[in-house]
């Protein structure tokens, strides 16, 4: 029997979240709607969050062809998968693919560990669908902002000694301890140094999560009026990561979004971070986070498991965030990636003299790896070797060809397609000189990705 050739073009879910940005202002509606559907149809009122890529059984994609989901695709062709990626990850994709649009904050979060995620999915497994941990990467393809980390201890020291109503809701004593403790000893990187720090932190902010909503209600109106009286003076100026302008206006703005939210408090404590398109962060399990607007490109491990403690009408487990969290603090330029030229592919002169290129993206988890390619012009192509693992690969700008074997299908903004593993796939660009056909592709090899070479 002749298998059929492994390229797939799928039909992906979208998610209507109150985060997500309005219409077709929704990179994630944009793409969605690229493929034809019986169910969606955008509304110019209407939110759209996430566009979903993989087997993850909460929003499976489909084969456009025959409407059979992924995730049997999979089941019952384990090649698809490649033995190596079956044998350690089961009959499903081991990553989660998906495209944000966000038009306002997402809930300040963490993603439990492997095992604290077994025991929430075991005790509560209403909001905790998952037993996966779920580490995870966001690849900006427009101007993205977010919250992403615990601060440089001293940034935080400053803002509790410039924020009035911040200093009130942690509280006199325990303003001042973490104070005493982390100054002279911010950079100390020691390990008695370290552990001071950390529960000094942890102490710190649990008082500050534990504030009663009268109490956060009253600050926040405080903190509001000061943000916008201040200005540029607010928090004596800010610091240099984040002035006081920015804090003055970030403060201002998600109040709008989320009134008198125990999150306009914890902006102090966290990395504000933005990203040019291309640029990366990724986010270990128990890393707290909250994006706050843009379009991204995200993967993760197969788990929907989310935490949530502020900035959400969703379910709020703030205890838990409390505990899992590992306390871990760092300038925002230690948690962003820097992603390296991808060395298995072979681009034909017109890509080189155009200017084409293939970046990888390569966090330090086993789960995933996701090739950023941009082919320039007309007739730029992109040959990369075979991966010994699944493929999913989105256009996110321009249009081209996308061949495995005898197979070559149309590929333009918005389609998504499935590679199967050992397949050798082959991207080629259509267009005028000026435009640039650009698309992310997520994949996974156990091994690693070199298939026998060395890095």
């Amino acid at each position: 029997m002749v298998l059929p050739v492994p390229l797939i073009r799928l039909q992906c879910g979208v998610n209507s979240y109150d985060w997500g940005k309005i219409g077709s202002e929704s990179a994630a509606a944009k793409f969605a709607a690229a493929t034809p559907s019986d169910t969606l149809s955008i509304q110019s009122d209407k939110p759209y969050a996430e566009l979903w890529m993989g087997t993850h059984p909460s929003n499976p994609s489909k084969d456009l062809e025959s409407g059979r989901t992924l995730l049997d695709l999979v089941e019952a062709n384990h090649m698809l998968l490649a033995p190596s990626v079956k044998a350690r990850y089961g009959n499903k994709l081991p990553f989660l693919f998906k495209v944000l649009s966000i038009g306002k904050a997402l809930s300040i979060q963490a993603h439990p560990n492997k095992k604290l995620a077994e025991q929430l999915h075991a005790k509560d497994p209403r909001n905790y669908p998952d037993d996966n941990h779920k580490p995870e990467m966001a690849i900006a393809i427009t101007d993205f902002e977010g919250l992403c980390g615990f601060r440089p201890l001293g940034e935080i020291a400053h803002f509790l000694s410039s924020v009035p109503s911040l200093r009130q809701l942690v509280g006199e004593d325990d303003a001042k301890a973490f104070i005493a403790t982390v100054r002279g000893q911010e950079s100390d990187d020691s390990s008695e140094s370290t552990t001071q720090n950390k529960r000094a932190l942890q102490s710190a902010f649990a008082a500050l999560m534990i504030s009663s909503q009268e109490d956060v209600a009253a600050a926040a109106k405080a903190l509001v009026s000061d943000a916008e009286s201040k200005g540029s003076e607010f928090a004596d100026g800010g610091v240099e990561s984040t002035s006081g302008e920015v804090m003055s206006e970030l403060v201002t703005r998600l109040n709008k979004q989320f009134p008198d939210d125990i999150g306009l408090f914890v902006l102090f404590f966290l990395n504000f971070v933005k990203l040019s398109p291309g640029e990366a962060l990724f986010l270990k399990a128990d890393d707290i986070h909250a994006y706050v607007s843009g379009d991204i490109i995200e993967c993760m491990a197969a788990s929907d498991n989310v935490v949530r403690a502020g900035f959400t009408p969703k379910f709020k487990d703030v205890q838990t965030l409390v505990d899992l969290l590992t306390y871990n603090y760092a300038p925002i330029e230690e948690q962003k990636m820097s992603p390296t030229e991808y060395p298995y592919v072979v681009l034909n002169r017109t890509a080189y003299s155009s200017g084409s290129e293939t970046t990888l993206y390569d966090p330090p988890i086993d789960e995933f790896s996701v090739i950023m390619t941009v082919l320039n012009g007309e007739g730029s192509k992109a040959t990369f070797d075979p991966l010994d693992g699944p493929s999913i690969v989105i256009c996110t700008g321009g249009k081209g060809k996308i061949t495995v074997g005898s197979k070559t299908e149309e590929i333009k903004e918005g389609y998504v397609f499935f590679v199967g593993a050992t397949a050798e796939l082959v991207l080629e660009s259509q267009g005028g000189p000026d435009d640039s056909f650009t698309t992310f592709k997520a994949f996974c090899e156990v091994e690693d990705h070199s298939n026998g070479a060395s890095l």
